[in-house]
């Protein structure tokens, strides 16, 4: 059986991270990480359409999941300390207007080199196409597998979105095996699939909007009309908040800085101003032209030819759908299709200041196998890196305490 100080299991942004945070803090500490993939931080080629968004200015504030958890984790380690992080391994980077950090490189791959060059140089060991299949607890630590045996253990598998990147969910099953609790898991930043009858003509449209979920949430920004339903920043925003199971409908107001009286006001004074103008082209200084049409069609079923024809009551009617166009929600794309899990072990388990687990010493957690997820824009990639570096830290620190006691 192969003994090392330290077992990390997962290969992905959090675990690099965990491996280079403990052999910093404890340089002469074996570690150990077991990657199921050929490669180790697959996912992370695939981070922000390949330039890898790692962070955002504004993480401090963002509404994650389980957000006092989050903000206790953040207190020991922020966004200028990520950057600096990666400062020290020759990795810089700029933002966005957004607050959205990206590598100067404009790579993904950059980022990956950074942290996989770190781990070797620091003699981390990792195991690659060695997948954590059972973990038991046992006197003198962990052991994986029957194979490998550590005195303390982190588990950062990710979770169960996109699975072809290597988040097969198992990392739940490991941690539910020693007592912990998962909470209830769903995909989240991924598309919403709705009933597509009044929107079959803009497949590719693009558009900005403010949605809102009837059963609570909302999300502003890019939307994008496909042949299933809605994708786009917004979408995918707003699909943390779906319901699994549960019908719903989704709201979509095309001009958030306008009142529904407002555009009334508006529409009804270019009717007077323009009375010839075709009721076709009302909506065009507007929304895109299709999007338009999809708004007449679905508030006057039967428009007249010109906007002289349009009578008040029906100028009311076109300024609320452009406030209020509503698609009957089906679901989402399914973990395939997500970015990030929603759900996972429960944060009640676990020290917020260290990692480590309430019911397992010995044991710590980073990353997406938490219960813990933000929305687009770098926030779930900040959550895994700074965890990751807080786990390994408090694993080495664990580990010198063991030695102490000896």
């Amino acid at each position: 059986m192969k003994q090392t100080d330290l077992l990390i299991l997962g290969g992905g942004a959090s675990g690099l991270c965990a491996a280079i945070s403990a052999k910093r803090a404890d340089p002469n500490a074996s570690v150990l990480l077991l990657e199921q993939l050929p490669r180790v931080g697959k996912k992370i080629l695939a981070t922000g359409n390949g330039r890898c968004n790692l962070g955002n200015q504004n993480a401090g504030a963002h509404p994650y999941a389980n957000k006092a958890f989050v903000r206790g984790v953040f207190a020991q380690l922020d966004t200028d300390d990520l950057l600096a992080f990666f400062r020290s391994l020759g990795l810089y980077t700029r933002a966005d207007s957004e607050g959205r950090l990206y590598p100067l490189s404009n790579t993904a791959a950059s980022v990956l080199d950074a942290l996989r060059l770190e781990c070797a140089r620091l003699g981390v060991e990792t195991l690659c196409e060695t997948r954590a299949e059972a973990v038991k607890k046992t006197a003198g630590g962990f052991v994986v597998n029957g194979r490998f045996s550590a005195p303390k253990i982190i588990v950062c598998c990710g979770g169960c979105a996109a699975p072809a990147q290597g988040s097969d969910g198992s990392g739940f099953a490991l941690l539910r095996s020693l007592g912990h609790e998962i909470t209830p898991l769903k995909p989240s930043l991924v598309q919403l699939t709705t009933d597509v009858k009044n929107i079959r003509a803009l497949k590719g449209v693009r558009a900005a909007a403010k949605l809102t979920l009837s059963t609570g949430g909302e999300a502003q920004g890019e939307v994008l009309f496909t042949d299933y339903g809605l994708s786009g920043i917004a979408a995918m925003d707003l699909s943390r908040f779906v319901q699994p199971g549960k019908s719903a409908t989704v709201k979509l107001d095309f001009l958030p800085d306008f009142s529904q009286e407002k555009l009334a006001e508006i529409l009804a004074e270019m009717r007077q101003k323009n009375p010839a103008l075709p009721t076709e082209n009302l909506l065009t200084g507007f929304v895109p032209k299709a999007l338009g049409l999809a708004v007449l069609k679905t508030a006057l079923p039967a428009a007249p030819q010109t906007a002289a024809s349009i009578q008040p009551n029906e100028i009311k009617k076109i300024a609320a759908e452009l406030k209020g166009f509503s698609l009957a929600l089906t679901g989402t794309k399914g973990f395939t299709h997500a970015q990030v899990t929603a759900g996972g072990a429960s944060v009640k388990q676990f020290d917020r200041r260290t990692l480590g687990s309430r019911v397992c010493p010995g044991l710590f957690a980073c990353g997406e196998v938490l219960d813990v997820d933000g929305g687009c824009g770098g926030f779930n990639l900040e959550w895994a890196f700074l965890s990751g570096l807080i786990a390994g830290k408090s694993a080495a620190d664990y580990s010198k305490k063991i030695k102490e006691t000896i």
